[in-house]
């Protein structure tokens, strides 16, 4: 039990390091990035009271593609347990809610279940993680396609 405590005691201090450092996009995969770009697009028109789809479909090239990253975005805003935290579109730096987003992202395109789920625990209702799951695989399967 002791040893146990002490290793998620660990990796919570690995993981509180890892978002200490700051991280450029430019160090994150394609598809992070790509997604990342989404989420700072859908906050801008969705504070400027603006459907985002139209240009998300024209930046990102398909149809198909914009309407699954509005559907992941929807579904990461019902479930984030306070407003997603986006920079500014021109910020070469991400947030940790954007690092983490990226993060469980990139484990649903490798198909790690597991890497994902750890990604989000503690942070949102497993509930939430599925629903999660489903529309990050519908759009890794979209971006792929």
């Amino acid at each position: 039990m002791k040893g146990s405590q002490s290793k998620q005691t660990d990796e919570a201090a690995d993981w509180v390091t890892q978002l200490q450092k700051p991280t450029k996009i430019s160090e994150l995969s394609p598809l992070a990035q790509r997604l990342i770009f989404s989420l700072r697009l859908i906050a801008v028109y969705r504070k400027a009271g603006k459907d985002p789809f139209a240009e998300l479909a024209s930046r990102l090239g398909s149809l198909v593609v914009a309407a699954k990253s509005l559907q992941l975005v929807e579904a990461l805003a019902y479930a984030w347990p306070d407003p997603v935290q986006v920079r500014r579109c021109c910020c070469q730096l991400v947030s940790h809610d954007e690092l983490t987003i990226a993060r469980a992202l990139q484990a649903v395109a490798n198909r790690e279940r597991a890497n994902f789920d750890r990604q989000l625990v503690g942070l949102l209702p497993h509930e939430a993680q599925i629903d999660i799951w489903t529309a990050a695989n519908e759009l890794v399967a979209a971006e792929f396609a």
